[in-house]
């Protein structure tokens, strides 16, 4: 099973707080200090400012000549409380940042060849009780979420099975993704990934793994309402459910 504390990254003290990269991976623009990447500004004056995508956070995906990335600035989800913006956390030390914690995750699954984002950077700033945070990983290119998938198309049995072992590979490593979801899960050709790893952790075997299920088949029957019909069905999870069962890692 994974450990929580593989490939720590290297860190680098900040202005207002600390970054923690992979140097030889991170590549920066020439003319971009060690903070800029994490500006979408910089990006959106370039012109290298792909798309935003969906989710909690703000994430913008960047297109340059050197990399493809995404950049991605946490918010909170669910009810905000009035002492905080949607943006800031309370701070409780730097092994609590929670993009530190997604980075180290993130570079621990890629170390046992599990398929999910390459980490590159991460940083955060702290002011008084809070901080902010941001991350850039690699993007995952000719993919999409199983969501946008599935408004386009049904998929057949072998692909539901597929995501259902590729669930299981994670799972026998102890992974716990905290918000396992349709939008989560990405779909390519022969591939399969999961993404958005904020407040997952590694833990021993218990009831966690049927949480997670139970939160992707509620996302499934969630977005099924405006599929197209025949799109999504319940043949398809017990589909899926057959894959997790059968993987060879379980």
């Amino acid at each position: 099973m994974l450990t929580n504390n593989e490939s720590p990254g290297s860190r680098i003290v900040t202005a207002k707080g600390a970054m923690l990269v992979d140097s030889g991976k991170l590549g920066r623009p020439a003319d971009a200090d060690a903070e800029t990447i994490f500006d979408p500004n910089y990006w959106q004056v370039r012109g290298e400012i792909a798309r935003a995508a969906r989710g909690r956070g703000a994430t913008w995906f960047i297109a340059s000549q050197r990399n493809e990335w995404a950049l991605r600035h946490y918010r909170r989800g669910g009810l905000i409380t009035p002492l905080l913006s949607a943006d800031r956390y309370l701070w409780v030390g730097e092994p609590g940042v929670r993009s530190f914690a997604e980075w180290r995750l993130l570079a621990a699954l890629r170390a046992r060849g599990l398929p999910v984002p390459e980490p590159i950077a991460a940083r955060y700033e702290r002011e008084g009780p809070t901080y902010r945070c941001d991350l850039i990983m690699r993007r995952i290119l000719g993919v999409e979420p199983l969501s946008v998938v599935l408004a386009a198309r049904r998929l057949d049995v072998g692909e539901w099975r597929a995501i259902g072992t590729t669930i299981a590979r994670f799972h026998a490593a102890g992974v716990d993704h905290a918000d396992l979801n349709a939008h989560n899960i990405l779909l390519g050709t022969g591939a399969i990934s999961l993404v958005d790893f904020d407040r997952g952790r590694v833990r021993p075997g218990g009831s966690w793994r049927e949480t997670n299920l139970r939160r992707l088949r509620r996302s499934l029957r969630k977005i099924s309402a405006g599929l197209p019909p025949g799109h999504y069905s319940p043949s398809d999870w017990d589909a899926l459910l057959a894959g997790y069962r059968h993987a060879p890692a379980l």
